[in-house]
C-alpha cells in the first residue's frame, strides 16, 4: 500500500472538494401535493430511522498522527495533533512549528496562555512517544522501515443532549497502524481489545497496569466530557451555526464498465455532518449495496460532503432523483436527473483539436517553403523587389498575404477557442466535480490526515501514553 492510501484509510480526515455549479437545486417546492406529501413522509421515515438525526449529539475528539520519517511534500508534518469539537478544528499542533495553537476565535479568547503552554509541552512529549513506538511497531511486524510507516490515535467522548440533561454516551480510545485497526478500549470491559495478533503484545502488557485503565475509563466519561462541556460553553455562538446542503445530480462515461454510465449525486457544504442522501428509480429507493459511497468528508471550510453513485446504462431513460434531507431544511431537497450524460461527446473534441493542429503546421510549412522559394530567386537574381517604391509596397503586401493565406486557420483556430473554451466550461467543471473530487479526496486527505491532530482534554495524556506499545 502506498503512502497516500495509508494516510487515506486512517480514520476517515480530511478531504476538500470543490463545488460544481452546472446543475441547479430543485426542492420539492412547487411539485405536486402527492409528490410533496411522499416527499415528507419519506424525511419523516428517515429521521425516524436514523438515531444521529433524533438527538442533539456533541463530540470531542483528540488525534495524534506520526509518520516514521520525513516525507518531502509541502503541508505533511512527521508529527501532527489536532482537536475536534463537534467535527471542527479547535487546536492544532504540528512538528515543524511544535507550538499548540487555538483553530477557533473563542479558543484564542477563552483560553488562557498557561493553557497553550502547557498543552505545547504536552504535544512535545507525545511527538516523543509515537516516535518511539512506531519504530517498535516497524519492528514487530518486520516490516522495511526505509518505507513511511503511520501511527495513529484517536481518543474523546460523545454525549447526548436532551433539554437540560447531559448524559454520556460513549468513548472512544482506539490505535491504529498503517491505515488498519491495531488496538483499541472497551469503555464497558475496562479493557483493551486487540483485533490483530501483532497487538496482542501490547493488550496483555497494558491489561496488567489496572490503574492505567482505571484512569482511560475516567478520562473518556468523566473528564472528557467536562471538557467537552466547557469548550461548547465558550464557543456557544458559533458553534451553533448550521448550513443546508447544496445537491448536484450527474452523469458520465463510467470508466469501468464502458458501455455504462456512472450517475452521482453529491450533497455539499453542510453542518452538523449528518444527512441521509438516498438514490431514487422512479421515487423508489435503491438499495444500498447497489450505489458507491465516499462516506461523508470534510470540506475546507468545516462543512461537509458526500457523495453516492450508482451505475447505469448508456441508453437509459428512467427516472432518477437525488433524495436529502438534513436537520437545516424544513422539507427534503429533490434534484432529478435531466437524462444528460457530461461527457459523453466528448470523444469528437481531439479530433477537431487535432485537425487544426495538422492545418497550422501545414499553413506554416508551406510558409517556410514559399520564403525559400522568394529567397533563392532573389539571391539567383531571378526575382528583384523594388522594397523602395510604392509599387514595392503592395508587392510585399501580395508577398505577405501568400505567405499567409490561411484565414481559415486563423478563423477555425478562433472557433476553436471559443468553443472549445465554451465546452470547457459547462463539461469540464461537472468533470472536476466527479474526477477532481476523487482527486482532492485522496491528495487533500493524505495532507490533512498527516496534519492530523490531537490532544488530552486540555493539555493532556491519556491511556496508553505512558506506557509503550
Amino acid at each position: 500500500m502506498g503512502f497516500p492510501n495509508r494516510i487515506q484509510t486512517l480514520f476517515g480526515f480530511l478531504d476538500t472538494r470543490s463545488e460544481p455549479n452546472i446543475i441547479t437545486n430543485v426542492t420539492i417546492m412547487g411539485t405536486s401535493v402527492a409528490t410533496k406529501g411522499f416527499a415528507l413522509l419519506c424525511a419523516f421515515l428517515l429521521c425516524w430511522t436514523s438515531p444521529s438525526l433524533q438527538k442533539d449529539k456533541h463530540s470531542l475528539y483528540y488525534i495524534y498522527t506520526a509518520l516514521s520519517k520525513p516525507v518531502e511534500q509541502p503541508g505533511i508534518y512527521q508529527f501532527t495533533a489536532m482537536g475536534l469539537l463537534d467535527d471542527r478544528q479547535i487546536d492544532y499542533y504540528n512538528s515543524q512549528e511544535e507550538r499548540k495553537i487555538p483553530k477557533q476565535r473563542w479558543m484564542k479568547e477563552k483560553m488562557q496562555e498557561d493553557y497553550w503552554e502547557k498543552g505545547t509541552q504536552s504535544r512535545k512529549s507525545k511527538e516523543q512517544w509515537f516516535n518511539v513506538n512506531v519504530d517498535i511497531l516497524i519492528k514487530r511486524m518486520r516490516h522495511n522501515e526505509s518505507d513511511v510507516h503511520v501511527l495513529q490515535w484517536r481518543h474523546g467522548c460523545e454525549i447526548e443532549k436532551q433539554e437540560d440533561e447531559v448524559r454520556f454516551s460513549r468513548g472512544i480510545d482506539e490505535y491504529s497502524y498503517d491505515g488498519d485497526n491495531f488496538l483499541s478500549f472497551d469503555d464497558k470491559e475496562s479493557q483493551w481489545v486487540a483485533p490483530v495478533e501483532a497487538a496482542l503484545q501490547t493488550k496483555r502488557k497494558w491489561d496488567n497496569v489496572p490503574i492505567l485503565n482505571q484512569y482511560t475509563k475516567g478520562y473518556l466519561e468523566k473528564e472528557c466530557v467536562d471538557w467537552l462541556n466547557k469548550f461548547r460553553e465558550y464557543g456557544d455562538e458559533d458553534l451553533r451555526k448550521s448550513s443546508p446542503p447544496k445537491v448536484y445530480l450527474f452523469a458520465k462515461k463510467s470508466i469501468k464498465d464502458k458501455p455504462k454510465l456512472k450517475l452521482t449525486c453529491l450533497a455539499t457544504g453542510f453542518y452538523p455532518k449528518d444527512v441521509m442522501l438516498t438514490l431514487r428509480k422512479y421515487r423508489t429507493p435503491l438499495p444500498e449495496n447497489d450505489t458507491e459511497s465516499t462516506g461523508i468528508r470534510p470540506n475546507h471550510d468545516e462543512t461537509f460532503q458526500l457523495e453516492k453513485s450508482v451505475f447505469i446504462q448508456e441508453n437509459e431513460k428512467a427516472e432518477y432523483d437525488c433524495f436529502v434531507f438534513h436537520k437545516t431544511l424544513s422539507e427534503p431537497i429533490i434534484v432529478r436527473w435531466d437524462g444528460k450524460c457530461i461527457n459523453c461527446n466528448k470523444g469528437s473534441t481531439p479530433t477537431i483539436q487535432v485537425g487544426v493542429v495538422i492545418g497550422v503546421l501545414i499553413a506554416v510549412l508551406i510558409a517556410i517553403l514559399l520564403v525559400a522559394a522568394l529567397l533563392y530567386l532573389y539571391k539567383t537574381k531571378r526575382l528583384v523587389i523594388p522594397w523602395r517604391n510604392t509599387n514595392g509596397a503592395a508587392q510585399r503586401n501580395d508577398v505577405a498575404q501568400n505567405l499567409l493565406s490561411g484565414d481559415n486557420y486563423s478563423n477555425g483556430h478562433a472557433q476553436t477557442a471559443a468553443n472549445g473554451h465554451a465546452q470547457t466550461a459547462a463539461n469540464g467543471h461537472a468533470q472536476t466535480a466527479a474526477n477532481g473530487h476523487a482527486q482532492t479526496a485522496a491528495n487533500g486527505h493524505a495532507q490533512t490526515a498527516a496534519n492530523g491532530h490531537a490532544q488530552t482534554a486540555a493539555n493532556g495524556g491519556n491511556s496508553g501514553m505512558e506506557a509503550n506499545v
